[in-house]
């Protein structure tokens, strides 16, 4: 196979841990046979700092005519003043909004030799495997009006949370069929007690379900749903909610698996469009260039983007057998209670593969 890979490594520790990614990446194409080509374009507070965007024309467009896309991080201190015009993490909605990448699905396991990693109990953790399926194009992140003003001298502001039956149709479906593969378990998360759009979110989901009467579907309130994360997570099979409800609880489901630094996530749209794989941690500008960010996650993004984008499971499977058996002998990042670097992380990898 011959593909083409956009990097965009973006702000603080991105690009070390990308540099990683890359290498197994590499690694992988000698190995199988695969030619790998690689672009790469700015992203976040690098590019505000060079172009003044957060995401220029160009990187779209190379973005959108590659077969896929590797990211790290995006974000910045220097960039969090409220009256900021032009901030990191538009870039990021702006990619994912001009790929189409409706879906993200972001799995959280707990590996056995990491379940006393946790801040929880690990008989809480240990049978923790499941998938967040969210729903990335739409909600308040991106419904229109979307303002500040004044009035009557009090300063307000306004977010609209918008959902069409289109949006909710085709990402709930997604989740059933991935349940398919997995246990056959849904868990639609919403807030239908107090928002009219999660009243319609439910609705739509209940009659997505009749296609799948082999997969069990419950409803979950988001409350209801962030402390179930906490004391059942072994329940949760697949997940499936919409943008902002997604976003708070894989950030909490996160901490299930011992790390943050360890998830990966990709981003899907249709079939022919280009998927977004990327580390679900953030840009961390406080260890930032020390060479000891855990590069596990990006490595992982890597293998998604292998079985959803390329196609190449039993490539993929490579990969997470070697991080696997890394985690299994013990080697760990300082986040993980151990002293190698990131590179160091990168060599483990490979060496296993």
């Amino acid at each position: 196979m011959q593909a083409h890979i956009v990097l965009l490594p973006g702000d603080g520790i991105g690009p070390e841990v990308i540099g990683e990614a890359v290498r197994v990446l590499e690694a992988v194409g000698r190995r199988f046979g695969h030619r790998f080509t690689f672009d790469e374009h700015l992203i976040g507070g690098v590019s505000i700092d060079k172009t003044g965007e957060a995401l220029t024309d160009t990187t779209l467009r190379a973005c959108q005519a590659s077969d896929a896309i590797l990211m790290g991080a995006v974000g910045h201190p220097k960039f969090d003043d409220p009256n900021a015009r032009v901030r990191p993490e538009q870039g990021l909605l702006a990619l994912r909004a001009g790929l189409g990448v409706f879906a993200n699905l972001r799995p959280v396991r707990c590996h056995p030799a990491l379940a006393s990693a946790s801040p929880l109990r690990e008989d809480l953790v240990r049978d923790t495997d499941l998938v967040v399926v969210r729903e990335l194009t739409g909600g308040l992140y991106f419904g229109q009006p979307k303002l500040r003003g004044e009035r009557g001298g009090q300063r307000y502001a306004i977010d609209t949370l918008e959902y069409s039956e289109h949006e909710i149709e085709r990402i709930t479906r997604l989740a059933f069929e991935l349940a398919r593969k997995r246990r056959r378990k849904v868990a639609s998360v919403d807030k239908a007690n107090v928002l009219e759009s999660s009243r319609l979110w439910r609705q739509i989901v209940v009659e997505v379900a009749l296609d799948y009467s082999d997969v069990d579907l419950e409803h979950v309130l988001v409350d209801s749903a962030a402390m179930h994360l906490i004391r059942s997570p072994g329940r949760f099979d697949v997940i499936v909610t919409e943008n902002m409800f997604g976003d708070i609880l894989t950030d909490e489901a996160s901490v299930l698996a011992g790390s943050i630094g360890l998830l990966p996530s990709a981003s899907l749209g249709a079939d022919g469009t280009p998927g977004l794989y990327e580390p679900i941690h953030g840009s961390a500008p406080d260890i930032a260039g020390k060479g000891i960010a855990n590069p596990v996650g990006a490595i992982a993004s890597v293998a998604m983007l292998l079985r959803h984008s390329l196609k190449l499971d039993t490539e993929a499977l490579a990969i997470e057998t070697a991080i696997d058996e890394m985690l299994t002998a013990g080697v760990r990042t300082r986040d993980l209670g151990g002293e190698l670097g990131t590179r160091a992380i990168g060599d483990a990898v490979l060496a296993r593969m």
